[in-house]
This record gives C-alpha cells, sequence and structure tokens, in this order.
C-alpha cells in the first residue's frame, strides 16, 4: 500500500465491522479519517483507537436513511476538511427482514441506505475530490445482484429484503461505471468490489448466516482499492475480493445507466438544486 500522509479519507458505516477495520488501517497509513455512523459512542471509540494508534480522526454522525442527513453530512465534511483524497461508500443494510420498510423520505429502505445515500454523498462532495486529484471513490458492493425493474424500483410487489439488497448493490456498481465514464480525466478514479463472503460482521449475523470469512480479509479488498498502486489511473471496474471480476450484465447497459442516473438525480432532489442554480 502506497503511504497516506497528508491525504483524508472518510469511510462511511465505520463505526463497526469491516467499515472499521478499513478506517483503523487508513489512520496507521498516514490518513486523516473522518470516521461516520449513527452512533456518537461508537464512533468516538473509533476515532480513540486511531488517535492512540497514532493517527489523526474525527467522528461525524449521519443517518443516512434520511437525505437531508445525506446533506449535512456533506456539509460536515466540507467543513471539517479542505481536502477528501479517499470516499469509500461502505455503509449499508443487509437482507434481514421479511417486511418491506421505506427511509424518511419513502423510499424503499435498503435502496436508499445502499444506493441512493451514496450517490447523493458522492454527487455532493465531487467538487472537494475533484480539487484534491489524484483521488479514489471506493464503493463497497456485493456479488448479490439483481437487475433493476424500472417498472417497479421500489419494489411494492414481491419484496423480499434479499431481492432489494441485491437490487441497491447492483444500482451501486451501476452508478460506478456511470460515474468513472464522466470523471474520464478528471484524475478520479472510482471502483467498486465484493469485499469478502459473508464476513464476520453484525449485517450477516442479523441474517442468520454463519461467517465464512473475516473483516481484515474483506478489509484488505477495499484497501486494495482504496490505496494500492496496482489501481492507479483504473476506474470503473468491478473486484471480487482482489480479483477483478465482472458485474451483473445491467451494470454494462448504457441506457440502464442512464435510467437510473435520471432517477437518482429525481429522488434525491439534485436535478432540482440544478435547476435552481442555473
Amino acid at each position: 500500500m502506497t503511504s497516506l500522509n497528508g491525504k483524508t479519507a472518510l469511510v462511511t458505516g465505520s463505526t463497526d465491522g469491516v467499515g472499521r477495520v478499513v478506517a483503523e488501517r487508513l489512520g496507521t497509513m498516514g490518513a486523516r479519517v473522518l470516521v461516520h455512523g449513527c452512533d456518537r459512542t461508537r464512533g468516538e471509540r473509533v476515532v480513540a483507537a486511531i488517535k492512540a494508534a497514532g493517527g489523526n480522526a474525527a467522528f461525524l454522525a449521519a443517518d443516512l436513511a434520511a437525505l437531508a442527513e445525506v446533506r449535512g453530512l456533506a456539509e460536515a465534511v466540507r467543513k471539517a476538511t479542505d481536502r477528501l483524497d479517499i470516499l469509500i461508500n461502505n455503509a449499508g443494510i443487509g437482507t434481514a427482514g421479511a417486511a418491506r420498510q421505506t427511509s424518511a423520505d419513502g423510499h424503499e429502505l435498503r435502496f436508499a441506505v445502499n444506493y441512493l445515500a451514496g450517490f447523493l454523498l458522492t454527487c455532493l462532495l465531487l467538487p472537494l475530490i475533484k480539487q484534491s486529484a489524484p483521488a479514489r471513490i471506493v464503493n463497497v458492493a456485493s456479488a448479490g445482484q439483481q437487475a433493476i425493474d424500472f417498472a417497479d424500483v421500489m419494489l411494492t410487489r414481491g419484496y423480499s429484503g434479499s431481492r432489494a439488497y441485491c437490487q441497491s448493490k447492483l444500482a451501486q456498481m451501476m452508478f460506478t461505471v456511470d460515474l468513472a465514464h464522466e470523471l474520464d480525466g478528471a484524475g478520479v478514479t472510482v471502483n467498486a468490489l465484493h469485499p469478502a463472503t459473508y464476513m464476520n460482521t453484525t449485517m450477516v449475523r442479523r441474517a442468520g448466516v454463519t461467517p465464512v470469512s473475516t473483516v481484515e480479509e474483506g478489509a484488505e479488498a477495499i484497501l486494495n482499492l482504496a490505496a494500492g498502486p496496482a489501481l492507479e489511473g483504473r476506474s470503473g471496474l468491478y473486484f471480487n475480493g482482489l480479483r477483478e471480476a465482472r458485474a451483473d450484465r445491467q451494470a454494462y447497459d448504457p441506457q440502464a445507466r442512464a435510467r437510473l442516473r435520471a432517477l437518482s438525480l429525481d429522488l434525491t432532489g439534485l436535478r432540482s438544486d440544478a435547476a435552481t442554480t442555473t
């Protein structure tokens, strides 16, 4: 891994599980780490651990199930730092639960937290990321991917937690490919990955699944995309662990990606923002 002295990294969902390991490792590599989560007590523990190991960190609280709080997180990042070299969209909700739930904004919960929150946060922070180039964006997706049915994106029919999760993770991958094209030549790369299968995390245990991988294994794969020298200048890729792989074919469909982007701009209010400022 390359030295990250003088760099700043934001890791969403980094008060527990693989996110916490990634945040702590980034701290030991020299980065100033912006730790994110909903629970301030747990967040401050991670910050304290990073500082105890000689690193530099701060905690930023936000509930990604509310788009207003995502906007607040972006503003807090801009106030906390004048550069953002690494953004890792790691926060997410797993497959546990048979009942359909909605976010504070009325969107299907997994689509909102796993995808829309990261989409909005990334878009809002892009000016800061681009001025920090060379910079990297990492979307923590999954090998579990299911094509989006644009006639029922919010899954009002035939709902299952697994279907919702897999759709949201493919949406992350589609955004990764789309954004890589948009950022071509800007000095910012964006890649996605399935870090490891059924890591020993709260998310996996809540789903009633016996873990088969460690969070350390997953963290290594995430850090490879965030700071590995072999990924310098490479963008729009999907990795299964440390190996480059292929995502679901819908991720490579330009028309599907355009539909998802248009929907995402509307749902997050970014289209309205652009209309207001022009």
